[in-house]
C-alpha cells in the first residue's frame, strides 16, 4: 500500500500509476536495471564536495564510536565460546535477499535499507541465518533432514527506525544463536534448544561477562502452539531439573501480544553494578516452516546486545 507521501507525489507528478508499474508490470531484472541507471545518473552529478556533505548529514555512514581492537577481541571471545557449546560460528554477508525480515517476520520493510540487484542491507542476522539453513536443508546438505543444526554470529546491523536514548545507533553489531531442527514430539525440540540457549547465556554473562545475576522470563504468545502457557510450563520444567540454579518467571498474559514469536518469546536480564538491564531477546519462530513449507520445521532464536554489554562494561549506559 502506498504512503500519503508516495501518493501526493505520484500525483505531483502525474504519475498516479508509477509504483504498481514499476512492480507489477516489470520483472525484478527489468525493475534492477532501470534503478541502476537511476542511481547512476544521480550519482554521476554529485561532485566531491557534495559528496563530503551527504556524508556529513547521513547518520547510516558514520563509523562506530567505540575502539575496534577491544570490540575485536571481544567478539573473537564470544565466537569461541559459542563454538565450545556446540554453535557453528558463521559469517554473513553484509547484505540479505529483500524481504529476508518482512516476508517471514512482521517487520516493516520501511525499517529495512533496500537495495538494489534483489538485496537489502542486513537488519536481523537470524532471518539470514534460517535462510541459510532452508538452503542447507533443501539441498541435502545435511547428513539427515531431522539433524539439528546451531549457527553463531556477532554481525553488524543496520535498522532505518529513529531510536533514541543513550547508546542506541543506527548500525551496531548484535550477538546471534539460532538452532533449527524438527518437531520430535513432547516439546523435545523445545525444551532441548531452549536449554542450550539459556547454558550459552549462562555461560556468557556470568562466566565471561562477571555479571552479578542473571534471571530469564518466558513471556507466553498465543500462536504457533495449541497451549503456549503448558509448553512454557514444561520447557521451564525440564531447564530447571537439569539447573536449579536457574531463574525463570513464566509471564502468562504479557503487556503487549505480538505475532513476531511463537509459543515463547523469552527474554535476558542481568544484574551488573546494582543496575538491571535487559541484554537479550529471543523465541521460537516459525520462519523455517513457512520457507520449507513444513510444519515439522522448528527454530529457535536468540539475539543479545554486544555493543550495548559493551557499553554496560565501560559504564556508559
Amino acid at each position: 500500500m502506498e504512503s500519503p507521501i508516495v501518493t501526493k507525489i505520484l500525483q505531483r507528478i502525474s504519475q498516479p500509476d508509477l509504483v504498481r508499474i514499476l512492480t507489477e508490470d516489470l520483472t525484478g531484472t527489468e525493475l534492477n536495471t532501470i534503478l541502476l541507471d537511476v542511481f547512476s545518473d544521480a550519482s554521476s552529478k554529485l561532485s566531491p564536495p557534495m559528496l563530503l556533505n551527504r556524508y556529513q548529514s547521513n547518520r547510516f555512514v558514520k563509523p562506530a564510536d567505540l575502539p575496534v581492537l577491544e570490540l575485536k577481541r571481544m567478539e573473537l571471545d564470544l565466537l569461541e565460546l559459542f563454538k565450545r557449546l556446540s554453535f557453528e560460528p558463521i559469517e554473513l554477508s553484509p547484505v540479505s535477499v529483500l524481504g529476508s525480515c518482512s516476508v517471514v517476520a512482521t517487520t516493516d520493510q520501511d525499517k529495512v535499507l533496500s537495495a538494489l540487484r534483489g538485496t537489502e542491507v542486513l537488519a536481523d542476522a537470524t532471518n539470514s541465518i534460517a535462510l541459510h539453513i532452508c538452503d542447507l536443508k533443501q539441498n541435502k546438505s545435511l547428513p539427515s533432514s531431522t539433524d539439528v543444526i546451531s549457527f553463531s554470529t556477532v554481525q553488524r546491523h543496520v535498522r532505518t527506525q529513529q531510536i533514541t536514548g543513550k547508546g542506541f545507533t543506527p548500525h551496531f553489531k548484535i550477538g546471534c544463536l539460532v538452532t533449527a531442527g524438527t518437531d520430535t514430539g513432547s516439546f523435545s525440540f523445545e525444551k532441548q534448544s531452549l536449554y542450550q540457549h539459556i547454558m550459552a547465556m549462562k555461560q556468557l554473562y556470568l562466566d565471561y561477562y562477571k555479571v552479578d545475576d542473571i534471571s530469564f522470563r518466558f513471556l507466553c504468545r498465543k500462536h504457533g502452539y495449541d497451549s503456549s502457557e503448558r509448553l512454557a510450563e514444561q520447557v521451564r520444567e525440564f531447564v530447571i531439573g537439569k539447573d536449579p540454579d536457574i531463574s525463570i518467571d513464566i509471564i502468562k498474559t504479557p503487556e503487549k501480544e505480538i505475532d513476531y514469536y511463537k509459543g515463547i518469546q523469552y527474554k535476558v536480564d542481568i544484574r551488573m553494578n546494582g543496575k538491571t538491564y535487559e541484554i537479550g531477546d529471543g523465541g521460537f519462530v516459525d520462519w523455517t516452516q513457512q520457507i520449507l513449507q513444513n510444519k515439522k520445521e522448528r527454530m529457535l532464536s536468540t539475539g543479545i546486545g554486544f555493543e550495548f554489554m559493551y557499553r554496560i562494561i565501560r559504564g556508559e549506559l
